[in-house]
């Protein structure tokens, strides 16, 4: 019996020590770690983030670049011309050609020996411009099946004429010329050339170049904030209230 038990002390001694075995190789043990359902959970891991990450970029570009509910048309024009109260849209330079005569007298009597004349020719300026302070949604109907934004304009305001008088070429002609005869023949000039200036800005040739570009100027100032503003191409009509 005593035997037996020897036999059973060794038996157990052996299978003790094949199942403790020899220590897990490096190999074993890499192989352990990427094995089993625990190991395929780790490996998927950094592709999870990677998806966040390119979802997340994706929301931004959208929030960035993405489509915009877009708003009112007529606010969105009102408020582009909201920063300028009035737009210079045309600008005429010109020479305004004006002469006098100056007789001195004796008594009730003029003396035509004595007679003086002066011509002057003075460039002159004058500006057109939009008072859009005046404009109103009055001033704007929207179309919104044809993609028409009809623009009525206010009246154009032509500026006084800016006489450039120190550029001013005189020509004096007489056998004397008194200092009091050529203050008078300046100022009355002048007063010609001012008044000769009116009636050139306001003819109707030149009104009608100031209108087109009053016009062109307008559709430029309202087309490109509405396209920033997601509203694509959108036509633009302009025109004057007497038109």
């Amino acid at each position: 019996m005593a035997d037996n038990l020897k036999q059973d002390e060794g038996s157990r001694v052996h299978v003790a020590e094949a199942a403790a075995g020899p220590p897990p190789t490096h190999a074993s043990m890499h192989d352990a770690t990427h094995s089993g359902p625990h190991t395929t959970m780790r490996g998927g891991a950094p592709w999870i983030v990677v998806l966040l990450l390119v979802a997340a970029l994706a929301w931004l570009a959208w929030e960035k670049w993405g489509p915009e509910e877009r708003g009112d048309i007529v606010a969105t024009s009102m408020l582009a011309f909201e920063e300028q109260n009035a737009l210079t849209v045309f600008s005429s330079r010109f020479d305004v050609v004006a002469e006098s005569v100056s007789t001195p007298s004796v008594g009730p009597f003029e003396v035509d020996a004595l007679q003086s004349r002066q011509a002057m020719i003075v460039p002159a300026t004058v500006e057109y411009r939009l008072d859009l302070s005046e404009m109103d949604r009055g001033n704007f109907a929207w179309d919104e099946a044809t993609q028409n934004l009809d623009v009525t304009l206010p009246p154009l305001e032509v500026t006084t004429p800016n006489l450039n008088e120190a550029q001013a070429r005189y020509f004096t002609d007489g056998l004397y010329v008194s200092r009091d005869a050529s203050v008078s023949l300046s100022r009355n000039n002048s007063q010609q050339a001012m008044q000769r200036a009116v009636d050139f800005a306001s003819n109707a040739e030149v009104m009608g170049l100031a209108r087109t570009a009053a016009r062109r100027a307008v559709q430029q100032n309202l087309a490109i904030p509405l396209q920033v503003s997601g509203y694509g191409d959108v036509t633009v009509n302009v025109r004057f209230a007497n038109e």
